[in-house]
């Protein structure tokens, strides 16, 4: 039992230097300059929780969401627009009149546009209908998605976020 007393005392005395070797390098500048750097950036992390979990900014927090979620319906609103183009055709039908009228003008024989018979004209002008009538039924759907931008204040809810962004970002860099 006595010669593990003497190990005991041995470990202290050893610890305890160790303790106090740690010490004397906790007080070197170096150390003290990285220190009062991890204190003054936690206390920045800790003001930008608290900007973070004022009502102000949970309210930005929230516009932003909405305004994803404004954006997410406009383009799904966008597409089937587009889809629906499609599906009627007219995209390749407005196609095809312009290959034709194209060729048309371009023909080999120097005729061009006086060749076109009163049919042809007839094709172009019902073609021409449909396409206009498709596009005021996008501008309509458009104007519609917008509308309901509006209605949700999208505009006015992002720019009063951008700027208390800005101002939150201000006060903490200053």
């Amino acid at each position: 039992m006595e010669e593990k007393k003497p190990s005991k005392i041995r470990d202290i005395k050893e610890t305890a230097s160790d303790a106090v070797e740690i010490m004397r390098h906790i007080g070197t500048p170096g150390v003290i300059e990285s220190l009062t750097k991890v204190k003054e950036t936690a206390k920045v992390v800790n003001e930008i929780i608290q900007n973070l979990n004022s009502p102000e900014m949970v309210k930005n927090i929230e516009n932003f969401r909405l305004i994803s979620e404004n954006m997410d319906q406009a383009s799904t609103k966008m597409e089937k627009t587009v889809n629906r183009l499609r599906e009627t055709g007219m995209i390749e039908e407005v196609t095809e009149v312009i290959k034709f009228a194209k060729g048309k003008m371009d023909s080999p024989d120097g005729a061009g546009l006086n060749t076109i018979m009163g049919q042809d004209l007839r094709e172009v002008s019902v073609a021409s209908k449909e396409m206009l009538l498709s596009i005021k039924d996008l501008v309509n759907e458009i104007t519609v998605t917008v509308g309901s931008s509006k209605k949700a204040v999208f505009v006015g809810n992002t720019k009063e976020t951008i700027r208390e962004a800005s101002e939150i970002y201000k006060s903490n860099a200053a």
